[in-house]
């Protein structure tokens, strides 16, 4: 389908002057509204003004423009029925063949400090989404273009064949614009449902923050890539990125090297991700199902390395790991002198010695997370059957000034290190959670059991099986200690500190336990469960 005439609207004007020049180099008859009729005008091209090809003026402030018969029925009228054709020539309507429109900046303009109702209102586009909904219909024989990104390819597609955009490319573009207005409304009525009643009674003072938990929550996410499986081999399943991801998150990798992503890869490259963001000093992190088995910091990332590996070496084979810092060759060369088999390895970046060891190992999966950002999702989800879970994510770590010393005994500056590293381990143990560590790395991991009591067993047979010693250890645990069993566990095998939120009906006899065994112990006042 050859474009011979063509209707421009954009408040997004980027490209817009160069993409007007292609097209009317290739003789297509330009429409325009206001200031985009105004730009292609004052660089010389001709341009007919909406107004002027309506034969009504721009009306109501801005409200109506393009919200006409001769508009629309150009766009709809369908080029394989004769008798739509007839009709729009009978009227003196001549055919619009591509619509180039993005619409008024709603997102931009509810972001500014003190926008009021009114102004939020009057940037809800409504001319724009009817023309891109009618050229999407119609995109049998109608282009209809939403992405300035998308205006070099256009071009060239039709300087290639003979001013004509194919089928397929139309389909393409008609897709992405549906997309394109049903994310814009869905913003629209995310932000209004989120905002507080009565705000309509004020619709010129400034807005107060919309609720992050709209009455009627709208999603919209971008598929990357259907996976061979789900956590099981029967299950189907796919990588879906969120429209506007965070940045220095997993959904952001450049994989360099190794097979696809699996569902559970992708799972657990994440937990390792955003576990090793959260240390300044070289952190590495190594996950197993969903788990950390091993956390360290040290001066440099193989001392990271070596630390985090001597957790657990067994649960360590096959897992997940990540670095906070470019990898160099002396980390990969240890990891093969082990034979430590790795499914994903990720970090920022990798010395150019590195990527060359790499190479001889090409079935492990090298992801590149760069800049590893600290941002967390606004909102985290979980499906519940016909449902729906919403949480802000849990991003507290604590410092300094989060603890309470509740014990007689009070921890040492060497202890509160560790005890703090112990805490931000915690965060990424699932429930009932308790990790020992000492000296900047994690001794024994206890992660998803029932009782608090049977996660401190594990973690100690943990430490015991990998021969690590833990007298004088520091402990974390992500809730309260219900009774006081799990501290006399603790202070049996070893542990002189312990950090946990504190909360319980029984805190009392908690630290009565902790002071009997010498042992120090501060409150933070902040769970960490996590399911």
């Amino acid at each position: 389908m050859k474009i011979q005439q063509a209707l421009i609207s954009l408040s997004d004007k980027r490209g817009a002057l160069e993409f007007a020049r292609g097209l009317a180099a290739q003789g297509v008859r330009l429409l325009s509204t206001g200031g985009t009729a105004g730009l292609l005008r004052d660089a010389g091209l001709g341009v007919t003004e909406i107004g002027e090809y309506t034969g009504f003026p721009e009306m109501l402030d801005g409200r109506v423009k393009t919200l006409h018969p001769r508009v629309h029925a150009g766009i709809l009228a369908r080029r394989d029925r004769l008798e739509h054709m007839r009709t729009i020539e009978n009227h003196g309507i001549s055919p619009i063949d591509l619509i180039c429109v993005n619409l008024y900046p709603f997102a931009a303009t509810v972001a500014r400090p003190g926008v009021t109702l009114e102004e939020a209102i009057e940037n809800i586009d409504i001319g724009g989404p009817a023309m891109l909904r009618s050229a999407a219909k119609n995109y049998a024989g109608v282009a209809v273009v939403t992405d300035p990104g998308d205006y070099p390819a256009l071009l060239g597609e039709m300087q290639g064949n003979g001013g004509a955009l194919s089928l397929s490319t139309r389909f393409a573009l008609a897709r992405k614009a549906f997309t394109h207005t049903a994310r814009y409304d869905g913003m629209i009525a995310n932000w209004l449902t989120g905002l507080a009643e009565g705000a309509e009674a004020r619709p010129n003072e400034a807005v107060p923050a919309p609720s992050i938990f709209p009455n009627r929550l709208q999603l919209a996410f971008d598929r990357v890539e259907v996976l061979r499986y789900g956590e099981n081999s029967h299950q189907r399943a796919a990588f879906y990125r969120d429209a506007n991801p965070v940045a220095g998150g997993i959904a952001a990798h450049v994989q360099m090297q190794g097979k696809a992503l699996s569902y559970n890869n992708i799972a657990d490259a994440d937990a390792a991700l955003e576990c090793v963001k959260t240390f300044d000093a070289p952190a590495c992190v190594i996950i197993k199902h969903a788990n950390p088995c091993g956390v360290a910091i040290d001066a440099s990332l193989l001392g990271a390395y070596e630390k985090a590996f001597k957790t657990d070496s067994i649960s360590a084979f096959g897992g997940i790991i990540a670095f906070n810092g470019t990898v160099g060759l002396d980390v990969v060369e240890a990891m093969s002198a082990r034979k430590h088999f790795v499914e994903v390895l990720i970090a920022p970046d990798f010395t150019d010695e590195a990527r060359r060891a790499l190479v001889a190992k090409p079935n492990l999966r090298v992801l590149m997370v760069s800049p590893m950002s600290r941002k967390l999702n606004g909102l985290e989800f979980k499906r519940v059957t016909g449902g729906l879970l919403a949480q802000m994510p849990d991003g507290f770590c604590a410092s300094d000034g989060d603890l309470r010393v509740v014990t007689r005994t009070q921890p040492t500056r060497r202890q509160i290190e560790d005890l703090l590293f112990a805490e931000r381990v915690g965060r990424f143990v699932k429930s009932n959670a308790i990790v020992f560590c000492g000296d900047g790395m994690t001794l024994g991991i206890g992660a998803g059991q029932s009782s608090r009591v049977d996660s401190t067993r594990i973690a100690v047979m943990k430490a015991r099986n990998a021969g690590l010693p833990l007298s004088g250890s520091c402990v974390a645990s992500d809730a309260f200690f219900p009774f006081r069993d799990g501290v006399d566990v603790l202070a049996e095998a070893g542990a002189s500190a312990i950090i946990q939120p504190g909360g319980s009906m029984r805190d009392e006899e908690v630290i009565a336990a902790a002071d009997e065994h010498g042992l120090a112990m501060v409150f933070t006042g902040i769970r960490h469960f996590r399911h």
